[in-house]
């Protein structure tokens, strides 16, 4: 059964420190996970999901039409572009975009059925090889000005994955960098509204860093079997 209630409290408790209790909003990652415990969360009050992959929410959850007034879901890992058709099908937002040409996939596809989708571009603000996401400020800002080649696509915010381990210095040098990026995108006349940051293991200081979606699994559904 999902446990939503402590795991609000914690992040209200987190987001006290520098700013108010209704400023950091909860994703639920229901990754390996049956739907029935997404609707256990979803009678709780949750509203906002987060999936990793293309394949899982496809066998899943019902067609967008069919599920619970205000269901929100995100596509949080990694997005091939052959799997692009699948994935504007069923999820109301891409939180995963990290490359110029996925972009142009995206914006193929959706001008096809003239649709939107709402997106966010992934900063790997790490270094680390083995993870997704915009590499340097440069390749962040030349997606930012392509843009204007995909009116299709809403950006609506930045996502990061923090470091690796738990070394606490590490978590805020990277979450501080894409806070940076935030604002200064904002400063520049965009309204970027989702400042996506922070995990089970890191949240805390991801909120401290600014952070205003954390992204949260094993403590609201417990422990995931890889086995299964």
């Amino acid at each position: 059964m999902a446990d939503i209630t402590h795991v609000l409290e914690a992040v209200r408790k987190a987001s006290l420190v520098s700013r108010g209790p209704h400023d950091v909003t909860l994703m639920a990652v229901s990754k390996m996970h049956p739907y029935e415990e997404v609707l256990d969360a979803y009678s709780q009050g949750q509203r906002l999901f987060g999936e990793n992959r293309v394949q899982e929410i496809e066998s899943k959850y019902p067609p967008l039409d069919q599920r619970p007034d205000g269901m929100v879901l995100c596509l949080i890992g990694h997005l091939q572009r052959n799997k692009v058709k699948k994935a504007v099908r069923l999820v109301n937002r891409i939180d995963s975009v990290d490359s110029i040409p996925l972009m142009d996939e995206l914006e193929k596809v959706l001008s096809a059925s003239a649709s939107t989708m709402d997106i966010l571009f992934e900063v790997n603000s790490s270094g680390e090889e083995q993870k997704s996401g915009f590499k340097t400020e440069s390749e962040l800002m030349d997606a930012v000005a392509h843009l204007t080649s995909c009116p299709h696509l809403r950006l609506c915010g930045l996502m990061t994955v923090g470091p690796l381990g738990d070394d606490e210095e590490k978590n805020r040098k990277a979450f501080s960098y894409v806070r940076s990026l935030y604002d200064r995108l904002n400063e520049s006349g965009l309204n970027l509204e989702v400042l996506s940051m922070g995990m089970s293991g890191d949240y805390i200081q991801a909120i401290d860093e600014g952070s205003n979606e954390v992204r949260i699994g094993t403590a609201i559904f417990g422990q995931r079997n890889y086995n299964a």
